[in-house]
């Protein structure tokens, strides 16, 4: 499969948690973490993101002051995305929303001239973006659910954390980085560490990992 090398992004609490139980939006990590989540984008040719958490954060998926504004795709199993997300009302780059349950898709209610409608697998949206959009380098910010499909594709060529140490989740249904907690991958994925950055004043570690094989 031809596809663009793919990097994720996530912050997770001091007891393995992306999110608690109820699923809070984003905001719970240091401006340092946002600004380094804003810094990641920067090479991006596109911003991937869940359904899920496009809604709980109110999206727009943009990089300030860049000049060529990376594709904004977007992954749900079923459709029914709501038009009036901040993602839809606000300047950057072209939408792709990605339905990837066909039998129950419900589709968007949403014509505009900058929004494409996928119906296909992950995998075969993935190859899409390489062929079609020239996608080299995409940028997935979760969520868990999302970043578990594509471990399980075994296509996350690096993986960048912010270990929160002050915060605790707690709850057994808590989301893990991989998704549903206690619900293990198939295989090993191993990566190696290529960046440690310690900050006790924020309570914070920003963390890096590539493949290593």
């Amino acid at each position: 499969m031809q596809r663009p090398r793919i990097s994720t992004n996530l912050a997770i609490s001091a007891d393995g948690k992306i999110s608690a139980v109820a699923r809070i939006p984003s905001g719970w990590t240091s401006k340092q973490d946002h600004a380094r989540l804003l810094e990641l984008r920067e090479n991006a040719d596109a911003l991937l993101v869940g359904k899920g958490t496009l809604e709980n954060d109110r999206m727009t998926m943009r990089v300030p002051g860049k000049t060529t504004q990376p594709l904004r795709c977007v992954v749900s199993r079923g459709g029914d995305f709501d038009a009036e997300q901040p993602l839809f009302h606000s300047t950057g780059g072209d939408i792709h929303l990605l339905v990837t349950d066909r039998e129950s898709m419900g589709l968007p209610e949403i014509a505009r001239p900058n929004v494409t409608l996928h119906a296909q697998s992950l995998a075969d949206f993935l190859e899409r973006l390489a062929l079609t959009y020239a996608v080299k380098n995409l940028h997935c910010e979760g969520g868990g659910q999302l970043i578990r499909a594509l471990a399980e594709l075994d296509v996350i060529d690096e993986f960048h954390l912010t270990l929160a140490g002050h915060t605790l989740f707690g709850g057994k249904d808590a989301t893990t980085p991989t998704g549903v907690p206690a619900a293990f991958l198939p295989a090993t994925r191993l990566y190696e560490m290529s960046h440690f950055e310690a900050r006790p004043d924020m309570g914070e570690c920003y963390l890096s990992y590539i493949r290593s094989c």
